[in-house]
């Protein structure tokens, strides 16, 4: 049962993050297609590439712990809810920075 839960927690950790990386790739990808006016968001999109790159690896290793035994599953809960949370704020975040209507 352990098991499972780890898996799903680290599914779930693993969606938010590469949510987060194609978020911010979206971003570049606008704030580059603007050119000089676009510099503002390239350089923020810059500075939150740590953040996506070590969360997604934090979910992908959690993911990967869920193979070993009972220890190794609440190791993975703990490193993909820890994962996903901080992958999910930092959306969240930069949606609201940037959201137009």
């Amino acid at each position: 049962m352990v098991d499972l839960i780890a898996v799903l927690v680290a599914v779930i950790a693993l969606v938010a993050a590469l949510g987060l990386v194609g978020y911010l790739a979206l971003l570049n990808s606008a704030a580059r297609k603007r050119g000089a006016s676009g510099n503002a968001v390239a350089t923020y999109v810059r500075s939150r590439w740590p953040v996506a790159g070590i969360t997604t690896a934090g979910a992908a290793l959690a993911w990967l712990l869920t193979s070993g035994g009972g220890f190794l599953d609440v190791v993975a809960i703990l490193i993909a809810a820890g994962s996903g949370a901080v992958a999910g704020k930092e959306l969240s975040r930069t949606i609201e920075r940037y959201r137009t209507e």
